[in-house]
């Protein structure tokens, strides 16, 4: 049966944060689509509708569900690729899974049980990002609820992205790789562009961002026994709209991707 999250395959989910207009979208989607011949467990596309907890309330959000999900659906048809996208509400999650191939659960809701159920309820993959307070163990509830609400019938998998510590920083603690995959038994994927994310620390409030640490920690990740991987990437990430401090320019993101494709062959040979 296929799988989005193989377990024995370095598999990757990536795209820009948040959705703009047709041709970037097309422009990333057709880069990771010739990408994804070189990623054994294949790409899958990443772009979020609607980006509900921005740190200032004028910030730009996305096209919102009925926009958002029409634009997704176009990469899907242009790309081939797969397509997740973030849920937020309960009422979200149906008409998101009539249209995309995994839904995701946003960091910040991972113990918001009316959601994880909905998500788990439509069947699709699921992946669960841990909450940036949260200890690895502490995934399994979410694990349990997704899993419940599907009886069976739909993959799930948890992302580290980072752990709050003291004032506008994430720390990764490697350790957690292997806690949350004994905990949840489910695949780990290691979010390498928000876990270098500073919240607050940008221009007026805005979050900042640590992009050079990306490819370090990524292949850090690799070693230590992900399963999977998560980067928001963009042709122009400092004049994008969202998330720009964090997430690695579209023209770097081969390199580190095949190197990373490299190392996690050689942690597990």
């Amino acid at each position: 049966m296929p799988t989005h999250f193989p377990p024995d395959r370095l598999f990757l989910i990536a795209g820009p944060c948040v959705v703009e207009d047709d041709a970037l979208l097309l422009r990333v989607g057709e880069h990771l689509a010739r990408l994804a011949e070189r990623v054994p467990g294949g790409i899958i596309f990443k772009a979020s509708f609607d980006k509900a907890n921005r740190s200032n309330a004028g910030a730009f959000r996305g096209p919102g569900l009925d926009e958002g999900l029409a634009a997704l659906e176009r990469v899907r048809r242009a790309t081939g690729l797969p397509i997740l996208t973030d849920v937020h509400l309960p009422e979200q999650c149906a008409p998101a899974a009539e249209v995309v191939d995994v839904l995701q659960i946003p960091a910040f809701l991972c113990r918001q049980t009316d959601l994880l159920e909905a998500a788990g309820a439509t069947g699709k993959p699921v992946n669960v990002k841990k909450g940036q307070w949260m200890h690895p163990e502490g995934m399994k509830g979410a694990v349990e609820k997704v899993r419940g609400a599907s009886r069976g019938a739909g993959e799930v998998a948890v992302t580290e992205r980072g752990t709050f510590f003291g004032y506008g920083d994430l720390v990764v603690d490697m350790r957690d790789f292997a806690r949350m995959k004994a905990a949840c038994r489910a695949p780990v994927v290691f979010d390498a562009t928000h876990s270098v994310q500073q919240p607050g620390k940008g221009e007026g409030g805005a979050s900042g961002g640590l992009r050079e640490m990306i490819p370090p920690l990524t292949y850090a990740a690799m070693a230590a026994g992900a399963d999977g991987l998560f980067m928001e990437t963009h042709p122009d990430p400092d004049h994008a709209p969202s998330d720009g401090p964090n997430m690695i320019p579209l023209d770097r993101l081969d390199g580190v991707i095949l190197k990373a494709v490299d190392l996690w062959a050689r942690a597990r040979a």
